[in-house]
């Protein structure tokens, strides 16, 4: 920017720049009766979008930044974190690039949607909160989520919402919370995707457990060795589950899985996607006052 630029000016030419770029991977998605909702191009022959847009798996029409349009069908979805998974006709489409670092409250966004073939439309707004876990209306549980003051005008939802250069922070959604427009972040949308792009759906462990949160005392925290007040007292194992198979027992208290502290049943069900279902896995548990380490097979739940 020279002494003399507006940085007004400047500013709005970069979120110009920023919404051209992400919105060359930002397509229609018409796979429902009424108005077409948005989607992002997650790899060249593949397409993100809100799993409550999709009311047909096959019939799906996609339409491209160019105003073409192609065929699509489903890959795979996952109703519990509304995301679904469109495989396109075409190929060597543009990919939305994941933003690197974690969006942060009062950061600028802008939410993109493309629900005609008029164009990218856009709405400008900030980062208002960063929340979760939190159980959906659809059933699942969302690790994190961010709300912005972004205007989410019809057809937006399965959009991204973007930084100002142009980067995914993540897709924008109305169906997780009775109609309330909320982002799930780059992460965990790319996670999940990866999954439906591998297996067609989201592979959730289970250990066969039953639990209840509990504070630790200031003996056991010592124990440990870190500063954790509560962890998940172990109120019933199932018969021939990977807890029992693994000796886990009643009386246990859970407080890590796989390395990361555990301190309430929601950071547990959150944990247990994805990579580690079928994996060895160590758990550490406080048994009679001190810590051990347990090695479980996390199995899949049906």
């Amino acid at each position: 920017m020279t002494t003399n630029e507006n940085p007004l000016t400047a500013l709005s030419d970069a979120m110009a720049e920023a919404v051209e770029k992400a919105g060359a991977a930002t397509v229609t998605v018409d796979a429902r009766r009424r108005m077409p909702a948005s989607g992002i191009v997650f790899r060249s022959n593949l397409v993100l979008t809100a799993d409550h847009v999709v009311e047909r798996e096959d019939d799906i029409r996609i339409v491209l930044p160019n105003g073409s349009q192609v065929g699509g069908r489903l890959a795979g979805r996952d109703p519990g974190s509304d995301l679904a998974l469109l495989h396109t006709d075409g190929d060597g489409l543009a990919v939305g690039e994941a933003a690197s670092q974690a969006a942060r409250i009062g950061q600028l966004v802008l939410a993109l949607g493309r629900p005609s073939e008029e164009g990218i439309q856009a709405s400008l707004g900030v980062v208002s909160a960063v929340g979760g876990p939190v159980r959906t209306g659809r059933g699942g549980l969302l690790e994190h989520y961010l709300r912005t003051d972004t205007i989410p005008y019809p057809g937006f939802s399965g959009g991204p919402l973007i930084s100002t250069s142009g980067q995914v922070v993540g897709l924008n959604t109305s169906g997780l919370a009775r109609g309330v427009s909320l982002t799930i972040p780059v992460p965990f949308a790319w996670q999940v995707a990866e999954s439906l792009a591998q297996h067609g759906s989201v592979r959730r462990g289970y250990l066969g457990i039953r639990s209840q949160p509990v504070a630790l005392p200031v003996a056991q925290r010592q124990a440990l060795g870190r500063e954790q007040s509560t962890g998940l007292l172990l109120v019933g194992v199932e018969d021939n589950s990977p807890a029992a198979r693994a000796g886990l027992l009643v009386g246990d208290i859970l407080v890590a899985l796989a390395g990361d502290p555990i301190t309430d049943p929601d950071e547990r069900l959150t944990k247990l996607v994805g990579a580690l279902v079928g994996q060895p896995t160590a758990l550490q548990v406080l048994r009679g006052g001190q810590p051990q380490m347990i090695t479980v097979t996390i199995g899949e739940r049906k």
